[in-house]
């Protein structure tokens, strides 16, 4: 790029040297015209300013190209700036989405452990009483038939 604006800045040196020197000579020319090769001169210059206005053209071009390649490049460059800040918040509210839910699904699933386990803890008490109560039932029931059979109230 340094190169570039050396380069056209050297070219506008050049032309404008170039040109300052035809515009003295010009009158010159004018005046010599009556002579074939004075004429002809003339011509030449008059080209030679032609090529030097179109070469200045040319550059102001190129640098005009160059300058819209760069302003197109800034913002191409911020668009995606702004596209990967969106995607990076997208994936941040994502993911804090993704952790809430799993923290509820947590919670639901501790939840329902507790739940079964109190089920469980419940059924475990139930079911030992229930034994209890008939164990109890039939040592009763035993003993009474013993003291029975020892009081000799019953045969066995």
């Amino acid at each position: 790029m340094a190169t570039t604006m050396t380069r056209s800045q050297q070219v506008r040196k050049t032309v404008s040297k170039e040109g300052q020197q035809m515009a003295e000579s010009t009158p010159q020319a004018a005046e010599e015209a009556k002579e074939p090769l004075n004429e002809l001169m003339n011509q030449a210059q008059a080209a030679h300013v032609s090529y030097l206005q179109a070469q200045r053209k040319v550059t102001a071009a190129y640098q005009e190209r160059q300058r819209q390649g760069e302003k197109t490049f800034k913002e191409t460059e911020e668009q995606a700036a702004t596209i990967c800040a969106q995607a990076m918040e997208s994936a941040s509210q994502a993911f804090r989405k993704a952790e809430q839910e799993a923290e509820e699904a947590y919670k639901a699933a501790k939840e329902r452990a507790e739940q079964a386990y109190r089920e469980s803890m419940s059924e475990a008490l139930r079911a030992r009483k229930e034994t209890v109560d008939k164990a109890w039932q039939e040592t009763s029931g035993t003993s009474e038939r013993i003291w029975k059979i020892f009081q000799g109230e019953m045969e066995s």
